[in-house]
């Protein structure tokens, strides 16, 4: 999934024991930034070496990769 900058998104963190859980699962925002680094060394997977920056109504901003996020309407 490739997601481009102004895409509303919905944080679904799968994982309850995942330290961001708490804070942001199910939370909507915006995408507003791409960022990219080389997780994919790491994981084997190429989509993992891109960070999708969301803002969050309130301001706030956090970054996440794909598999944490979905389309606002789901």
């Amino acid at each position: 999934m490739r997601l481009e900058q102004g895409t509303e998104v919905r944080v679904d963190i799968p994982d309850r024991t995942d330290p961001d859980f708490d804070a942001y699962h199910r939370r909507c925002g915006t995408v507003v930034e791409r960022l990219t680094d080389n997780a994919s060394k790491l994981t084997g997977d190429d989509r993992d070496d891109v960070l999708y920056r969301i803002e969050f109504d309130d301001g706030s901003t956090q970054d996440f990769r794909w598999r944490d996020l979905r389309p606002a309407s789901e």
